[in-house]
């Protein structure tokens, strides 16, 4: 019996049809039911096609994660030969498969320390809400019942769950129609040096920081605390780099407190600023969790991993009676864990890491042309973690009214222009594969200075002020 005839779609057909049926995640919905989706039909390298032949660079990477780039043939076999053998087994309890051992060494043995434990999800959401919950867990097994509360920071972003969008707390992603956790999570100051305080010095900032976190613990008590959670480079939340010494700083008081630190690294890890993982490498934190997914896989399939310590597992573990009651029907799935150690291969034999120190340091030498543009209050970033924040003044670094919604004018301008940034609150924000090189980054350059050169003309003729 030959096979049906596939029907051959028309991008305004498959614009259509996900307009009418899809919602997507982050839906604006009065801006998708008038412009749709981008159709996107092929992928290569740091390269998107979209369904009319449209050629574009993805300067997004993504969502963080295309690391290795899109198009790899070894990563399909890898997948293919993963599929035909073994497709999917149960993970619960009692069974495990090849890939999952295998990748649950080599992550144990790629991170710091005596994280040799690994816990596997779906992705870096499911991650991170296990990571809070074996905080509360650890603490119970050890006579502390009470000590379950999380710390994170203000803009942080740790995930789409209920309990992980309770954890992160950035603006863009708090609505009112939705409710959120509240008891038992605090929250402490974005640590941005170019928004602190006009009179601080960087270090003066770092240090009122690191006060705030040992005050909020003198009062709410050390007893009720479990955690504190930290993306080393804070994303979504706009690129955060800390100030020197400050994440080291914090571990120093989690450690005084016991209270477990989680390095969320769902976008930093596997190479995104040159580095396995960025905690120890970078900011000299080992770490008691890191939560990961993302580049793990550059994104060809879904799956993330909690990694934590012995020192955990022997707590949780202890008298052997205990039940660790929670999973997913995807944990250590075989065809995701394969692709992940293929990955991996790839990124070691092409000295990716490497590269992306190299490429990374190009690109921001780069970027900083850019602050020349009268639009242009910032740029910063660290590897290939890179955004341009847009100010109505670069004295006082007063933003543009929301209507204004450069950001997103911007990015619609450079796709018109063979360039796909991401825009988020009043930057634009770059994590490409760590495959690029120097001649990408000079197009996402150029292109990106003349889209913003565009959109400051028409804001200008719009009546805004730029001061």
């Amino acid at each position: 019996m030959s096979a049906a005839p596939q029907t051959v779609m028309s991008n305004e057909n498959l614009w259509e049809m996900d307009r009418a049926h899809t919602l997507h995640p982050w839906t604006h919905f009065g801006s998708f039911q008038k412009t749709g989706s981008l159709v996107v039909a092929r992928g290569e390298g740091c390269h998107l096609w979209d369904e009319g032949g449209r050629k574009y660079l993805d300067a997004v990477g993504g969502m963080w994660c295309t690391n290795v780039g899109l198009g790899r043939r070894e990563m399909a076999q890898a997948m293919a030969e993963q599929a035909e053998k073994l497709a999917y087994a149960n993970y619960f309890v009692d069974m495990t498969n090849g890939p999952a051992a295998r990748l649950a060494a080599r992550l144990a043995e790629l991170a710091p320390g005596d994280l040799n434990r690994v816990f596997f999800t779906t992705g870096g959401s499911t991650a991170v809400d296990t990571a809070v919950r074996m905080v509360s867990y650890y603490h119970h097994a050890r006579g502390n019942p009470g000590k379950s509360g999380i710390v994170a920071r203000e803009g942080s972003y740790h995930g789409s769950t209920y309990l992980t969008q309770s954890v992160g707390k950035r603006a863009g992603d708090r609505v009112e129609e939705f409710r959120y956790k509240e008891d038992g999570i605090w929250h402490l100051t974005c640590p941005n040096p170019y928004r602190r305080p006009a009179h601080q010095t960087e270090a003066q900032f770092c240090d009122d920081l690191v006060a705030e976190f040992e005050a909020l613990i003198a009062r709410v008590g050390a007893d009720r605390i479990g955690g504190f959670i930290a993306e080393p480079i804070q994303a979504s939340g706009g690129i955060i780099i800390p100030p020197e010494g400050y994440l080291r700083r914090m571990w120093q008081v989690c450690q005084r407190h016991d209270i477990l630190f989680i390095a969320d690294e769902v976008v930093t890890a596997f190479g995104r600023i040159g580095h396995w993982f960025a905690s120890l490498a970078e900011f000299g934190v080992q770490p008691d969790m890191i939560t990961t997914a993302k580049g793990l896989t550059s994104g060809y399939v879904p799956l993330g991993a909690l990694i934590f310590s012995d020192r955990i597992w022997e707590a949780m573990a202890e008298g052997g009676q205990r039940w660790f009651t929670s999973g997913l029907t995807y944990s250590g799935h075989p065809v995701s864990c394969a692709v992940a150690l293929k990955n991996i291969e790839i990124m070691e034999r092409e000295d990716l890491l490497a590269h992306a120190t190299r490429i990374g340091a190009y690109f921001n030498d780069r970027l900083q042309t850019l602050e020349a543009l009268p639009l242009v209050g910032n740029v910063r970033g660290r590897g290939l973690m890179l955004c341009v924040e847009s100010v109505a003044d670069k004295g006082t670094k007063a933003l543009l009214p929301d209507e204004a919604n450069e950001s997103k004018r911007i990015s619609d301008v450079a796709e018109a222009m063979g360039l796909l940034v991401r825009p988020i609150g009043h930057l634009n924000v770059m994590s490409p594969p760590l495959i690029i090189t120097e001649a990408q980054v000079d197009f996402i350059v150029e292109t990106l200075g003349r889209a913003i050169a565009q959109v400051t003309d028409d804001l200008v003729r719009e009546g805004f002020r730029l001061g």
